[in-house]
């Protein structure tokens, strides 16, 4: 069976739009010269249900929302949606991407989306597969690629998140605990290995079509050709008349968008003016693995780093000092040719008797913050990096006013390269987003390495 001629072949008879939602800007580290839209009125959906791109995103941003802010959000979207469907004749499927090791807003988001939408949806398909990130999903245990171990989940730093935390790593208990009961483990459908493997799409498909009423599909997926045969049949299973939704990580955007592999970009793409500044790195991510990151990014010589005392947000007068004082210093640099590189504290700022929410409000002032470096800056820099999801969202869309971005592809496995429109604050800047949970230890001194040649 040659899977991809054939999914190649279901994809191009598939009519409906593909609309991903992406809970930060990360959710485009598989894709390439697909466009991402940062807002979601009218008539930016009209025109991406008009345009001849069958799959396109839309960054929410709402893994840095409140609860309420994220559930107000999807209802705006859905009708957007809802109405740039009826206005061009064309049918849709949505796609909720989020993180891949499980943090976000589920199943708010989801069951916001079924509600608002008015569609009747048969089953909720959840696919955290993202290999260039080493998550993996085997015997329905999601895994993390941690050096050469493969760790469950929930025993990663991820699932201690202060805000999306979680304590199962089996994707049918984790739906059961997100969802506190409504939906059983025993009762969620699961997708083998061993039926993906030995390409039994009768027994796929049949599971796939025996969904109704929002019933919960986990796909296990160990490498993209598992996930091809699945994507195979799903559209069958699509072309049937079913209707799912889709809460997954990247790696099921590109298989069922059928986008093949790019090699990473080159300095020659990244860099195309602009030349004679110095570049701007901005890292907010508390993530160990950021640390190590950055403990490696500083073995190069001739990078300016500032650390900035984020604690100060406790205190805003004190904060405001603070921030301008890393401001004189950035533009200082830039316009001298320096690379400068700012960093938050590397411990999240804990107080006693917090809230999650109060620690997410918190989170995203010191977000606000970080992105104002950028959009203060007053002089174009040779390229922008930030590091982590809110950051990155923040700067691409209030700093650097981005609109509507094209994916150029990924300067490493998984770290997405948006080319900034003409909308822009700087149009025709590459903006290089760097998940907190992805990369070696050594990824980003090899970008920016690579970068200030």
């Amino acid at each position: 069976m040659n899977i991809d001629r054939l999914l190649k072949e279901q994809y191009e008879r598939f009519d409906r739009k593909i609309v991903v939602l992406d809970d930060d800007p990360t959710g485009t580290q598989t894709v390439h010269d697909i466009y991402v839209y940062t807002d979601w009125t009218p008539e930016t959906l009209l025109e991406a249900f008009s345009s001849e791109n069958k799959l396109f995103y839309i960054l929410t941003n709402s893994r840095s929302f409140t609860a309420a802010q994220t559930e107000k959000v999807h209802r705006d979207i859905a009708a957007a949606i809802r109405g740039a469907s009826e206005q061009t004749g064309k049918d849709y499927i949505v796609i909720s991407r989020s993180d891949s090791t499980l943090r976000g807003h589920y199943p708010l988001e989801t069951e916001v989306l079924r509600d608002a939408l008015g569609k009747d949806i048969d089953g909720e398909v959840l696919c955290p597969f993202f290999p260039e990130g080493g998550r993996y999903t085997i015997g329905d245990i999601h895994y993390v690629k941690q050096g050469d171990d493969l760790v469950p989940a929930a025993e990663t730093e991820f699932a201690k998140d202060a805000t999306f935390g979680y304590t199962k790593s089996d994707l049918k208990e984790y739906v059961e605990e997100k969802t506190c009961g409504a939906y059983k483990a025993a009762d969620v459908i699961s997708i083998g290995l061993d039926e993906l493997r030995a390409q039994d799409v009768d027994t796929v498909a049949e599971k796939l079509l025996s969904v109704r009423d929002f019933g919960k599909i986990v796909v296990n997926s160990e490498n993209y050709e598992d996930l091809k045969f699945f994507c195979y049949a799903l559209y069958l299973a699509m072309g049937e008349g079913r209707h799912y939704m889709f809460r997954s990580a990247a790696g099921l955007v590109k298989t069922l968008g059928c986008i093949d592999t790019k090699p990473y970009l080159t300095r020659g793409q990244l860099v195309t003016d602009a030349k004679d500044k110095g570049g701007l790195i901005l890292i907010g991510s508390h993530m160990k693995k950021t640390t190590a990151q950055l403990e490696e990014l500083k073995k190069i010589p001739g990078i300016d780093f500032i650390g900035f005392d984020s604690d100060l947000v406790l205190d805003p007068q004190a904060f405001a000092v603070e921030i301008a004082r890393v401001q004189e210093k950035i533009d200082a640099d830039i316009d001298a040719g320096t690379t400068v590189c700012v960093y938050t504290k590397r411990k999240v700022l804990l107080l006693e008797n917090d809230t999650k929410e109060a620690a997410l409000l918190r989170s995203v002032a010191i977000s606000d913050a970080v992105q104002s470096f950028a959009a203060n800056l007053k002089t174009k820099p040779a390229f922008i990096i930030a590091k982590g999801g809110i950051t990155s969202s923040d700067v691409g869309v209030k700093a650097l006013k981005v609109k509507k971005a094209l994916v150029l592809g990924q300067a490493a496995a998984g770290i997405p390269v948006w080319q900034t429109g003409p909308e822009s604050r700087f149009p025709g800047l590459s903006y290089v987003i760097f998940p907190g949970n992805v990369g070696t230890e050594t990824t980003l001194r090899e970008i920016v390495e690579q970068l200030i040649v």
